[in-house]
């Protein structure tokens, strides 16, 4: 392909890109951000964030195709980023990366039921207390890895539909999935069995039938969780699975999380982070220019 048609395929690219993960390093200098490409760029945050930055400080330090198709999600241990995309979870070394060397390190597959399964991974979890992965995706189940052996020790199965997101509660050895199904499942990981199933959908006060029932993001503060999606982003407390703050968000959203006292939240139709405090006023929001 002549040079000139190559730029103007990348310039395509570039204003199609979907970025669709992100992690930060150990070490916390660099940010790793996964496209619908297959691609990992990696960028420095010290370069990126300087008063003194220039453009080409905010262009990654280091690229490279990771998957065949888009990169779903990523999370970082102390020594590697772990990438997922179709059917498989990979991982890359840190210090391989900083030194612009990019070997894969592993590459694992969940147990699937079919041969021919190969299912989109699209959030991985990591828990620390027994260095496992959980991860999710289109085949409906939860898996556990242990990251020492390589091996899957658990498969957590429920879910009706795709399973778009995981949390961790770990002061009770448990995880919460959320999904397409319109269920937030909680599941004993030492045991692999379901502790309890939330059908949010069916809450009035969080139902919205206009957006449909799926959730697309969740989080967990030891005895309180929220979620949102279809359903009104909510607070829920746990141990009597009542929904006590419905935040008054109209868009879908698609990021949640706990933070000290806040919670943080992103819809993907809208340029704005909206951070609330004590669970129910909205502090303020951080928009994109």
């Amino acid at each position: 392909m002549a040079p000139g048609q190559m730029d103007i395929q990348r310039a395509l690219e570039l204003l199609h890109m979907t970025v669709f993960s992100q992690s930060v390093s150990p070490c916390g200098k660099y940010l790793a951000a996964g496209n619908n490409y297959g691609e990992i760029a990696v960028f420095s945050l010290s370069a990126a964030l300087s008063s003194e930055a220039k453009e080409e400080s905010k262009k990654p330090v280091v690229s490279f195709t990771a998957h065949d198709g888009p990169v779903y999600a990523m999370v970082s241990t102390e020594r590697q980023l772990l990438s997922a995309g179709n059917g498989e979870v990979k991982a890359w070394n840190w210090s391989d990366i900083v030194k612009k060397g990019c070997k894969e390190a592993w590459s694992r597959r969940p147990p699937y039921r079919s041969s021919l399964e190969v299912p989109e991974i699209n959030s991985l979890q990591l828990n620390p207390k027994d260095n496992s992965l959980l991860l999710a995706g289109g085949d409906c189940s939860v898996h556990a890895m242990d990251l020492e052996s390589g091996t899957f020790t658990h498969e957590f199965r429920g879910h009706n539909d795709y399973v778009h997101c995981l949390a961790l509660r770990d002061q009770y050895q448990e995880c919460l999935s959320g999904s397409e199904d319109g269920t937030v499942r909680m599941w004993d990981l030492r045991t692999g069995a379901q502790v309890q199933v939330i059908e949010v959908h069916k809450y009035e006060e969080c139902s919205r039938p206009q957006n449909g029932k799926w959730i697309r993001c969740l989080a967990t503060d030891c005895d309180w969780m929220v979620c949102g999606g279809g359903p009104a982003l909510t607070l829920w407390h746990l141990r009597s699975v009542t929904p006590t703050t419905v935040f008054p968000l109209p868009h879908c959203q698609q990021h949640v999380m706990f933070y000290q006292d806040l919670v943080l939240t992103a819809a993907g139709s809208s340029h704005k982070v909206d951070v609330f405090t004590n669970f129910s006023y909205r502090a303020f929001s951080l928009c994109f220019a």
